[in-house]
């Protein structure tokens, strides 16, 4: 089985939705000839030609309006920020109508909103923003956040197949940084279900996205304790389920998280 990196694998779903299914569309700043911010999109104008990879201008708010009204008539578009922090631009669209479509008219909006996200880059404050929680407090939306590349692949070709709008975050720590295992034509890996990546019985840490991997690193050192390490994958909606159950062996719970304390999903999850 080929290892891909963080980037490649989320690159390789992209190209395989692609190929499946003609009304999956990307939209973005410098996703054509440039290949994107990152070079996930690197090839796919010469693939698939500008009528399905289009090039938008810097003006989020409306190349955002645009691709909600594409999924209207039929069509699946993928977003692409160059930086997800400027996803701010275009918030009122995306909570204030795309989340709302299915509850006011019963229009589904399945459109997949994706770029890097988190810190650690040294990108300063404009670039490394954690922006999951602002999504996860507008009903209507999903909330995704993979920690490695099978993962990757498999919730993006989740999120293009939904028919609500998916937030999909790439913490831009991992892209090249971190490799793994994907086979070509990856199963879609549901929404909403976490993971256990170690079994344990003395204390449950929870996590997601970098978090998980500064997680592993500090139970390397660990390893007289039992300890159960979660991943969450989503966001919204949480798999509390496995959160409890977990809990309800260890009786202590640790949540690691990027984000800032205040109205974190450490805080969700703590109440």
């Amino acid at each position: 089985m080929p290892e891909l990196t963080f980037l490649d694998a989320i690159s390789q779903a992209l190209r395989e939705e692609m190929e499946a299914d003609p009304s999956v569309v990307l939209l973005g700043e410098d996703i054509g000839r440039y290949g994107g911010a990152f070079k996930v999109t690197e090839g796919f104008l010469d693939r698939f030609g500008p009528k399905r990879v289009l090039e938008m201008p810097i003006a989020e708010e409306g190349f955002v309006g645009a691709a909600v009204g594409m999924s209207y008539v039929g069509f699946r578009p993928v977003i692409e920020f160059q930086f997800i922090d400027f996803i701010a631009c275009a918030f009122d669209v995306i909570v204030n109508f795309a989340a709302t479509s299915r509850y006011r008219w019963g229009r589904p909006v399945p459109v997949v909103f994706r770029g890097p996200w988190g810190a650690g880059l040294r990108a300063g404050p404009f670039h490394s923003r954690s922006v999951e929680m602002w999504f996860a407090h507008s009903p209507g939306i999903k909330v995704v956040a993979p920690s490695n590349p099978a993962d990757a692949a498999g919730l993006l070709k989740a999120c293009i197949r939904d028919n609500d709008p998916c937030l999909f975050l790439e913490h831009k720590y991992l892209y090249r940084r971190l490799k793994g295992e994907v086979p070509a034509g990856v199963a879609p890996v549901a929404i909403g279900k976490a993971a256990v990546v170690r079994p344990g019985s003395q204390l449950t840490i929870v996590s997601y996205g970098m978090m998980l991997h500064r997680c592993l690193e500090a139970l390397a050192n660990l390893r007289e304790l039992s300890i159960e390490l979660i991943d969450l994958r989503t966001i919204y909606p949480l798999d509390r389920e496995a959160i409890v159950a977990s809990v309800r062996k260890t009786h202590k719970i640790m949540i690691v998280q990027e984000d800032i304390r205040t109205g974190g999903v450490a805080s969700e999850i703590a109440a």
